[in-house]
């Protein structure tokens, strides 16, 4: 098993969740992270870490659309390990739905 982060991270991205990570599995895009879902070791401390519920594991429902995803941009995009702030309009994008693909970037974060 692993974690999956939705589309609700999208514009938001709240990093809270890779302070906590043991084994560094979360990778920056310029509007959200994705988890590598064969680093990932199913701890699931950054689940609740997540202040807008981004993260998922894949037994949710929910993942299954966003798996492949995460799987695909955690080979293109850098490692991320440490908190930055979130995006700055992220209060305002939080509660927005359906956010994949129409707000989703493709380009890589600046990751550590």
């Amino acid at each position: 098993m692993t974690y999956v982060v939705l589309d609700i991270c999208i514009n938001c991205k709240y990093t809270d969740c890779v302070e906590v990570c043991p084994v560094d599995c979360f990778y920056e895009g310029e509007n959200m992270l994705v988890i590598h879902p064969d680093e990932c070791i199913d701890c699931g401390v950054c689940e609740p870490e997540c202040p807008i519920e981004a993260i998922v594991p894949d037994s949710d429902p929910r993942a299954d659309a966003f798996l492949e995803m995460n799987r695909e941009y955690s080979e293109k995009w850098p490692v991320i390990t440490y908190q930055k702030p979130p995006m700055p309009n992220a209060e305002e994008n939080k509660d927005k739905l359906n956010k994949y693909p129409a707000d989703f970037s493709e380009k890589p974060g600046e990751g550590d």
